[in-house]
């Protein structure tokens, strides 16, 4: 049974419109809503075995904050180039290679590609997944979703503003 947590980056700021965008921070809402999350996966008991993520600012404090909320060592993130504005094919060999060798794996990264790589691996329209929101998706078997659009079940949707 393989595992994919596909998260999007916290809230970030906008408040530097000099700042390059790789290089924007989280706003208040953010720092806030990351941890709370983080909260949500570990009440539900969901450690994952590795968490990757994009090298960009936001996405790395977010990733930060899944692993000091899920009880993951924040030195043991990996950080992938491609996760930051790559392609579709790059995000899917990667989540692929991953589960060669892990069976929970965090994705933190930006849309639109986690709104689109969680619509194509579950087959689930979601429409949008909004900062620092989580795409749960399981696959039977060993060998993850093996690059075939729709073969993950999805587990659950869940993001800051939701209230059920």
């Amino acid at each position: 049974m393989k595992r994919l947590f596909l998260i999007r980056h916290a809230k970030s700021s906008w408040e530097y419109p000099d700042f390059d965008d790789f290089d924007r921070p989280l706003n208040k809402r953010g720092k806030k809503d990351a941890p709370a999350m983080a909260g949500r996966l570990s009440a539900l008991k969901i450690r994952p075995e590795l968490i990757v993520a994009s090298p960009a600012k936001r996405a790395k404090k977010t990733a930060m904050q899944m692993a000091k909320g899920t009880g993951y060592n924040k030195k043991d993130i990996r950080y992938y180039d491609g996760l930051y504005m790559g392609p579709l094919t790059y995000h899917l060999n990667l989540i692929e290679n991953q589960f060669k060798d892990v069976d929970t794996l965090f994705l933190v990264g930006h849309n639109y590609t986690i709104t689109e790589l969680a619509e194509y691996l579950s087959g689930t329209y979601l429409e949008n997944v909004p900062t620092c929101g989580v795409v749960a998706i399981e696959y039977d078997g060993k060998n993850g979703f093996q690059g075939k659009a729709g073969r993950g079940k999805l587990l659950f949707f869940d993001f800051p503003k939701n209230r059920s």
